[in-house]
């Protein structure tokens, strides 16, 4: 089995029975601000484009390039679609052209041509990726290979079961806006970042204990950031708060734990995996590229600065009555939303900076009350929640009739945000839910989770708790540390005061848990 690295999560997998090309992503993303590093532009994609089958793990836009699906996959190809709860990725990818589809079945293999096996594993609660999230087993002639990129599964039992995997690909470095973006001392933002790299890193190293397999390849990550404006985010300067590490950083940090079978892809590197070893070459020598890091980095900035500038110059739509839209697109969600709007519990402040024509700043300031079910101008009450941004951004989104602002306004970065109180998930699940189906989808999925009780426990140190972490039913039995009375949950670094049951991260999502000595409370009764 051939892998060549194409850039970022995406690769190029060559077998006698066939190519499948994964997660081709060239082009900036998230109002251009997020490019692949290091830089793919420059391969050969008429020739990468020519496979057999095309596999988008899900529809991020690091993942999902659409300008570049169209221009140079060939629409031959067989698209592998995992079993997501919407039509959305498939609907996108005829739009571009693409006739062909496998639905693959939820973790069952399916044979291909030739011998070819695959298996898909579809994420599907509303907090995975934009609906969805997704990951690719490949077998060939007794070689498999796991392409895990940016998902996150409670266990990997699913892959294990299948065989011995001999290549496993997946996400190290940071995808978030978080802390960056909070209107935080200095200090607590580094200490924050630190915290957030370290679970990063701790996430990963689980995972690949769990596979056990014969060679690791960090991919899906870092992203670059080229702008002027966001050129601090890229991890150049020494910040040990600094959530994007990339990939010479994973080796050194996985050195550190033991780990010995890294293996770095760079775009135009070729591995030849075997199930006895891995023969890797290389464009260019890995340690060089990365000690240069800094003036690859300058190089692209200056190169890829007119596409910058002209991808700014396409925002603006002063012709979006901005209230009048908001209103309009998002009310009747706030109408039908029950779960999300009562997890969100109060009003959410969008604060649109514009410069007029003297050069001053001015700020429309808009709310979103779950609570009245309204979007209105903002009346100078308390809000929870807050974001501050460039008018120029919410017109776009408006224009272009986004349905997801997570997967665009948010993921960019280009934002400022402050909160009073914990991380509120249902914030950003119902933005990234900002249209009838995908609102009904997470409106169904809260509510189907909501009734369901969890009645198996566990021990862990000196407390009993319940099996499934509240969040996301992450095995805690694996994924559970216990310091003191409190419990994390590594999968996302969701913290539990396990003496009152109280959520330490996020509103909501109190845990069941009583100490090993004492006896347990009554259980909940199922919600009616």
């Amino acid at each position: 089995m051939r892998v060549t690295g194409t850039g970022h999560a995406s690769m190029r997998i060559d077998t006698a029975a066939g190519s499948i090309l994964c997660d081709p992503w060239v082009n900036p993303a998230y109002f251009a601000s997020w490019f692949p590093f290091p830089d793919n532009s420059q391969l050969d994609w008429e020739s990468l484009g020519q496979v057999d089958y095309l596999y988008v793990s899900h529809l991020h836009r690091d993942h999902f390039d659409a300008a570049h699906l169209k221009r140079y996959v060939s629409k031959q190809a067989t698209v592998l679609l995992p079993e997501f709860p919407t039509s959305e990725m498939e609907d996108e990818l005829r739009e571009l052209g693409f006739t062909k589809f496998l639905k693959a079945p939820n973790e069952q293999v399916v044979e291909l041509d030739g011998g070819l096996k695959i298996m898909i594993q579809a994420l599907t609660s509303p907090t995975d990726g934009p609906i969805g999230d997704s990951s690719l087993w490949v077998e060939y002639d007794g070689v498999r290979l796991l392409n895990q990129n940016d998902a996150r599964p409670t266990d990997l039992s699913t892959f294990a079961e299948l065989g011995h995997v001999h290549a496993h690909m997946l996400q190290f470095s940071g995808a978030i806006w978080y802390p960056m973006v909070y209107e935080l001392p200095q200090a607590a933002k580094t200490a924050f970042g630190k915290q957030k790299r370290d679970r990063q890193f701790d996430r990963t190293w689980r995972y690949i204990d769990d596979l056990k397999a014969s060679h690791v390849f960090p991919i899906a990550g870092p992203p670059c950031f080229l702008d002027d404006e966001l050129w601090q985010f890229n991890d150049i300067f020494g910040d040990e708060g600094n959530i994007f590490p990339d990939q010479s950083v994973f080796l050194r940090e996985y050195a550190k734990v033991g780990g010995t079978n890294g293996v770095v892809l760079l775009p135009g590197s070729v591995a030849e995996i075997t199930t006895d070893g891995c023969e890797t070459t290389h464009p260019v020598p890995v340690e060089e590229f990365f000690a240069n890091k800094v003036a690859h980095l300058e190089e692209m900035r200056e190169r890829k600065r007119p596409i910058i500038e002209a991808e700014k110059a396409s925002w603006r739509h002063p012709e979006v009555d901005v209230l009048g839209e908001m209103k309009r697109r998002i009310e009747p969600l706030l109408d039908e939303s029950i779960y999300l709007a009562k997890g969100v519990g109060g009003p959410v402040r969008f604060d649109l900076v514009d410069t007029d024509a003297s050069g001053e700043e001015t700020v429309e300031s808009i709310v979103v009350d779950f609570p009245g079910k309204e979007v209105r101008p903002y009346a100078d009450e308390k809000v929870r929640y807050r974001f501050r941004t460039h008018r120029g951004l919410i017109e776009q989104l408006l224009h272009s009739g986004e349905v997801d602002w997570v997967n665009s306004l948010f993921l960019s970065c280009r934002f400022s945000a402050a909160r009073i109180g914990q991380y509120n998930e249902f914030v950003y699940a119902f933005f990234k839910c900002l249209s009838e189906e995908r609102l009904q989808y997470a409106e169904g999925w809260y509510d189907e989770h909501e009734r369901a009780v969890d009645a198996e426990d566990i021990t862990l140190g000196d407390w009993v708790v319940q099996r499934r972490c509240p969040h996301l039913k992450a095995d805690l039995s694996r994924f559970g540390i216990v310091e003191g009375d409190q419990l994390t949950c590594q999968l996302h670094g969701w913290r539990f005061d396990l003496a009152s049951g109280r959520c330490l991260t996020s509103v909501g999502h109190k845990i069941r848990a009583h100490r090993a000595d004492e006896a347990p409370a009554p259980a909940p009764e199922p919600a009616s």
